[in-house]
């Protein structure tokens, strides 16, 4: 990878259209301190001096889109309730569209609240609905994501599945056949509901547990020859052009048809893994629109992955940090 080739991908990112589908979320802090224990049970007392909602789920991954230069357009499907107004206030701040947002009289929206005192996570509350939208969700937001991709110039298809409901089986496999009919590349992170339902698409992320749950099998991350073999089979099976597992502290692999490369995690000071898959699939998919090579969307996507979790929270990536470790790499 050369210096020359990262800066112009990142220039790159700049006005690209990336349709985003998935479960999105509000994610609620309460921040404070936790000084004593309860009388009442063997549980801390957290005293709160701040509240905070923000973008979470598919939506994190559109906030961490925007911030690397792209113009994000969420599709999904939220609950019509108290949390919507929260919900569409928050994309508007962000400066997002909710032209591809439909909120549904049979569904909550999913809320995950994080109580944090003195740095520490202590407890997180989900309020969600976990069940499959009802025939008519389903067919307006399937409806919804073929019109975005119908009218508009569509440089990439984001698939981001939190378990939530809101991709069902005909969600995907409408919306894969339609950016393919276009030639739209496709990526998707995963969870384990629907682990073999994006067949063939263009670069699928799981992590190592997923890897691990999806195909049943158990995977070393330590062993090269363990985690090629096992992510041929993942391959194999999905018919995908690209298969990137993230490893943790082992980093990343990657395998597409000429090869398979396994990159080492950088030393971080981890505070907090929250939403780091969010960001590696963001970058993942940008450069992939982008047409970097796979060993260099692997490598780039490892460096943000580590950079978001040296901060508290679910945060976006900066791209000028990004920008300025990935030169770095080109040095090394």
């Amino acid at each position: 990878m050369k210096k020359e080739e990262v800066n112009k991908w990142f220039k790159s990112f700049n006005g690209m259209n990336i349709l985003v589908v998935g479960d999105v979320m509000i994610d609620a802090y309460y921040w404070g301190q936790a000084k004593r224990i309860s009388p009442e049970a063997p549980v801390p007392v957290a005293h709160i001096s701040s509240r905070e909602n923000r973008l979470g789920g598919a939506a994190n991954v559109a906030l961490n889109l925007k911030t690397l230069g792209a113009n994000p357009i969420i599709c999904s499907v939220i609950g019509k309730d108290d949390k919507e107004n929260v919900f569409r206030a928050l994309l508007n701040k962000g400066d997002f569209s909710d032209e591809g947002i439909i909120a549904s009289s049979t569904r909550i929206t999913t809320t995950k609240t994080r109580i944090i005192a003195d740095g520490q996570h202590l407890l997180r509350v989900d309020e969600e609905d976990l069940n499959p939208l009802a025939k008519s969700d389903e067919e307006a937001l399937i409806d919804r994501c073929l019109e975005m991709i119908s009218v508009q110039h569509i440089h990439a298809v984001v698939f981001e599945d939190y378990d939530k409901g809101v991709l069902t089986p005909r969600v995907i496999s409408e919306v894969i056949k339609a950016a393919q009919e276009k030639k739209i590349p496709t990526t998707v992170d995963p969870k384990k509901d629907h682990f073999f339902d994006y067949k063939g698409v263009d670069l699928f992320k799981p992590n190592l547990k997923e890897l691990r749950e999806g195909l049943k099998i158990d995977v070393d991350p330590k062993n090269k020859s363990s985690l090629q073999e096992a992510v041929a089979t993942l391959t194999e099976t999905l018919g995908c052009v690209c298969s990137m597992v993230t490893l943790s502290e082992h980093g990343v692999c990657i395998q597409w048809p000429e090869g398979f490369e396994v990159i080492a995690a950088h030393p971080r000071e981890i505070a907090d893994v929250s939403g780091a898959g969010d960001t590696v699939i963001s970058v993942a998919t940008v450069l992939l629109a982008a047409g970097a090579d796979p060993v260099s969307i692997a490598s780039i996507s490892n460096l943000a992955g580590g950079l978001v979790c040296e901060r508290v929270g679910v945060v976006p990536i900066k791209k000028e940090r990004l920008l300025s470790e990935a030169e770095k790499l080109c040095a090394e």
